[in-house]
């Protein structure tokens, strides 16, 4: 056969022909079956069937399938259960295989698949290699599957629907699986949807009019940018967070007595509005403290981690519940930062994950060196002075600097803003004659001592003591090592009864860490031998105030004291032990808190990379290791906890568990894609990574589906339709609130009450009640709303709303009649619903259709189908035959929720406004119009 003369005189049209038919070839042929996949196809089977009797619980036989070194080494047999490339040699294919029960593995249990054998098979065939789980493998680059063109060398066509790089992910994952995607949604539809994923609430009228009518291809684009520079921004992102903070305004446990630590979900929302890079986010809230010279807002960033319920009843042991806390402070870091089950490895090694029970324990190292120790105060707190101390104090600490030394301010300034490092009254381990009054205050008696261990007292000479005394006279002094040891330092006591300062007593210099013995002798008590003459709560050892002689010293000194002796605002915050009172580190054996085992430092676990090179080994290191570009779990885990805020569900649906027992991601590339891009394109701009996701056509595209689409994605997993999800609690509320034209757009400050019926709070030791907040504080955002542990905010909770008591890293939505009760009866929607219903009514005309329309289209963006109308101008006619009939009906509807404080109550000569029977019913609609699926839904 002779080639065709062209071919012959044109080389290179030969050889592209070659070409072409190399890459036909290839889409055809398979050059090589593909090898098996550990972490895909291996282990899940060892995690269904082997790792309950040998994983990192139990090791029957002591045999572990954790590692390749734990399942290659001999067993009881002397024989390794796999020998890579011999699975004929294998015990594990003779176990999985045999037909004696007794022999035959998983013991007791269904046998393992033909597939299943084969695949085991297949792997030890090919050498038994390891792979680790996809999500503890470093973030890498990965390719945008941009469609082709023919033969994959020329171009493609450009797609009209595609708007960035997430959308060929998507494609490309709906082409396999035989779907296509959703047209882009109208107008109206997306300006409700982003508004209410980007600010919690229905866009400003303003910003919505401006948008609607710009016809330009940007249109969209300046929406969103709009939107994310809107203040209401902050305070939706700051609900998602403070569940993973396990934020709330009381303390938990039975007492659930309230704390003021809400400068913290202030500084959140601030902070989200600044778009701080996630990287510094995280880092001041796991170590600000730790940061060089930290400022009030890298202080208060770090009470994410003092949102820990504390115990802090009357017969509790305070180390107990310390300990409690920072168990919870590491199971929160890794649930909410980390997205992976870490919790399980404080009684044992992880039972699916190579993660072993000391690593929890190096883990735990890094926090077990804060100063909170459980107490009443929630020492150490941050305080804060009215503006003009706080000149007071910054103007006292340059003087210092000047006078004396920096490092002598900075510790003036640590001391003047945290009372730190003081040593509390519950460190004491040693009573005679005194006690820790409700487990809290050192209330001493007559012929009281109290021991305290291990005071470094190197370069001290002062002592800061707030005393109180209930009786007058008596001498309190301090001992050297014993009862009757040398003595440090000895105080005579107010002869008047009842009272209390804050003194410094100077004592002469000592070197070294000493017991001392706190002594207290009082005649005056001794006819009564069991009522305490003085208490005090902590304790200070420091010098006195440096600069004597200097000019300004009176004044500066005078100004120390009048700063110590405040009582202002205080936020509980993290800080460290001084160097000179390291706690000891160990592995608690089977988690029991009571039973050390070996001691540890600490550290990070293996499986999931090292420390940076330098990190110090405190709460500092450690936070560069969970924000390190290299950590495979901090980047991939906020990409998939935002995208499920924005589409409903988690690209991998497990939020809390990216584990390989967590449900794996529908769509791994783009996860990936996303994080690095995130990481490394974006600087950890949170505000980037959302805008990126909303302006994708994938988010755009209409809601709607049709039966052949709901049939094969009922869930809408693979995304060829747009999200349709109930909203949140909060979203719920701020909507209802901001349609009837009642929201307060007011921010920050202390939690705020609004309705809430009589008779939910009913704590123990607990006088606290819920004082109805007055004016526009009842209607502010719901990010606002008080939070207490025990009790929380009843509409709230019916839409699954957080009780905060733990770390919530995925708020489950559920769907039930009390929901359709709340926003039917709940005070808050009925007087949303007079308010919209008044809106209605001016703005939509005499004519009752009318207005049911404007209602329509100012919560849905649309306008209403006939059949819809017809129906509420049926339930408007029905209502207003029957108000009209019963005019007391009318009176019941808008009159004033009774309030709980008396304060509040109206003068009685302030008459009710007039309202008719047409208002009555208007308001009905207006309740049934904030009632409807499609308004409490993101369509």
């Amino acid at each position: 056969m002779k080639m065709p003369n062209f071919l012959g005189k044109n080389p290179l049209i030969l050889a592209v022909c070659l070409l072409l038919a190399v890459l036909l070839l290839a889409n055809f042929i398979n050059f090589g079956g593909a090898s098996i996949h550990y972490a895909t196809q291996v282990k899940p089977i060892l995690n269904k069937k082997c790792i309950s009797c040998h994983g990192g619980v139990k090791q029957n036989a002591e045999f572990s399938m954790m590692t390749r070194e734990h399942l290659l080494r001999p067993n009881e047999s002397g024989k390794p259960a796999v020998v890579p490339g011999k699975p004929d040699e294998s015990e594990l294919m003779k176990r999985i295989q045999s037909h004696d029960p007794e022999e035959r593995m998983p013991y007791e249990e269904a046998p393992l698949s033909k597939k299943e054998i084969s695949i085991l098979r297949q792997w030890i065939k090919e050498g038994a290699q390891w792979g680790e789980h996809w999500a503890y493998v470093p973030v890498q680059p990965v390719k945008v599957p941009k469609a082709k063109g023919f033969l994959g060398i020329f171009p493609a066509p450009k797609n009209q629907w595609v708007q960035n790089d997430i959308d060929w992910f998507i494609l490309d994952r709906l082409k396999k699986e035989g779907l296509s995607n959703s047209p882009i949604a109208d107008k109206a539809t997306l300006l409700r949807r982003v508004s209410l994923d980007l600010t919690g609430q229905p866009a400003p009228a303003s910003l919505a009019k401006k948008y609607l009518a710009d016809q330009s291809p940007k249109a969209y684009e300046n929406l969103v940018d709009s939107l994310l520079a809107l203040p209401a921004y902050g305070e939706r992102w700051a609900s998602m967070w403070l569940d993973l903070a396990r934020y709330a305004d009381t303390k938990g446990y039975e007492r659930d007595y309230k704390r003021d630590i809400w400068r913290y979900r202030d500084w959140l929302i601030r902070t989200l509005n600044k778009d701080m890079p996630y990287n510094d986010f995280l880092t001041e809230q796991l170590a600000g403290d730790l940061l060089p010279n930290p400022t009030d807002d890298q202080f208060l960033a770090t009470a994410f981690h003092r949102n820990t319920p504390t115990n802090d009843e009357g017969g509790t042991l305070n180390e107990e519940y310390r300990v409690v806390a920072l168990i919870d402070r590491v199971n929160t870091t890794f649930e909410a930062i980390l997205g992976t089950t870490f919790a399980c490895t404080q009684c044992h090694g992880h039972p699916y994950e190579a993660i072993f029970h000391d690593e929890y324990y190096k883990v735990m190292a890094y926090f077990n060196n804060s100063r909170d120790e459980d107490t009443n105060e929630d020492y150490p707190l941050l305080r804060h002075y009215p503006k003009a101390d706080s000149l007071k104090l910054d103007s006292l600490c340059r003087w210092v600097a000047q006078n004396d030394s920096p490092k002598r301010s900075m510790e003036i300034y640590t001391f003047l803003k945290t009372l730190q490092p003081s040593f509390y009254s519950i460190a004491s381990d040693q009573f005679v004659n005194c006690e820790l009054y409700d487990t809290k205050w050192l209330n001493m008696r007559n012929h009281a001592s109290a021991r305290f261990q291990e005071v470094d007292l190197t370069g001290k000479s002062q002592l800061i003591l707030p005393l109180c005394g209930v009786v007058g006279g008596g001498r309190f002094s301090i001992h050297l090592d014993s009862l009757n040891g040398p003595l440090l330092l000895s105080i005579g006591m107010e002869k008047t009864a009842n009272y209390c300062d804050t003194k410094a007593y100077d004592f002469q210099p000592v070197k070294g860490k000493h017991r001392l013995f706190f002594r207290y002798e009082n005649p005056a008590l001794a006819s009564d031998p069991r009522k305490s003459g003085i208490g005090f709560n902590w304790f200070y050892f420091t010098n006195p105030f440096p600069g004597q002689g200097k000019p300004g010293y009176e004044q500066k000194l005078a100004d120390y004291w009048a700063l110590i002796r405040q009582d202002p605002p205080t936020t509980p915050i993290m800080m460290d032990n001084p160097a000179t009172l390291p706690r000891p580190n160990h592995v608690f054996e089977r988690g029991n808190w009571l039973v050390k085992g070996q001691k540890v430092s600490p550290g990070v676990p293996a499986l999931l990379g090292k420390l940076p090179a330098g990190a110090p080994s405190n709460r500092l290191g450690f936070a560069q290791w969970v924000t390190d570009p290299k950590n495979p779990l901090t980047a991939r885990t906020m990409v998939n906890r935002m995208w499920e805020q924005v589409f409903g569900q988690g690209l991998a649906e497990t939020l809390e568990d990216l584990g390989s027992q967590g449900i794996p991601p529908t769509h791994p590339e783009l996860m990936d894609y996303l994080a690095w891009q995130f990481v490394h394109e974006q600087g950890w701009s949170m505000k980037k990574l959302l805008r990126e996701m909303v302006l994708s056509a994938t988010y755009r595209q209409s809601s709607v589906g049709n039966p052949n689409l709901v049939e094969k994605d009922p869930t809408n997993k693979f995304y060829a339709r747009g999200p349709r999800v109930r909203l949140s609690a909060e979203q719920i509320r701020d909507q209802a609130l901001s349609l009837a034209g009642l929201l307060s757009h007011k921010k920050y400050g202390p939690g705020v009450m609004p309705y809430q019926p009589d008779g939910i709070w009913k704590s123990p030791y607990n006088s606290d009640n819920w004082i109805q907040s007055e004016g526009e504080d009842r209607y502010r955002r719901a990010v606002y709303t008080y939070c207490k542990r025990s009790s929380g905010y009843p509409s709230m909770l019916t839409f699954d709303g957080a009780t905060r008591a733990v770390c919530t890293a995925r708020r489950i939505r559920t769907n039930t009649p009390l929901q359709a009760l709340v926003t039917l009866n709940d005070p808050v929607y009925i007087e949303a619903a007079k308010a919209f219903a008044q809106k209605m009514k001016k703005l939509g005309g005499k004519e009752v259709k009318n207005q049911i329309k404007k209602g329509y289209g100012l919560a849905l963006g649309k306008h209403i189908e006939e059949q819809k109308l017809q129906t509420l101008v049926g339930l408007y006619d029905k209502a207003k035959a029957k108000y009209a009939a019963d005019p007391k009906l009318v009176q019941a509807l808008f009159a004033e929720p009774e309030p709980k404080n008396a304060a509040e109550k109206k003068p009685a000569s302030l008459p009710m406004p007039a309202y008719s029977a047409e208002d009555a019913a208007l308001t009905l609609v207006a309740n049934a119009l904030l009632n409807l699926d499609e308004l409490v839904s993101k369509n």
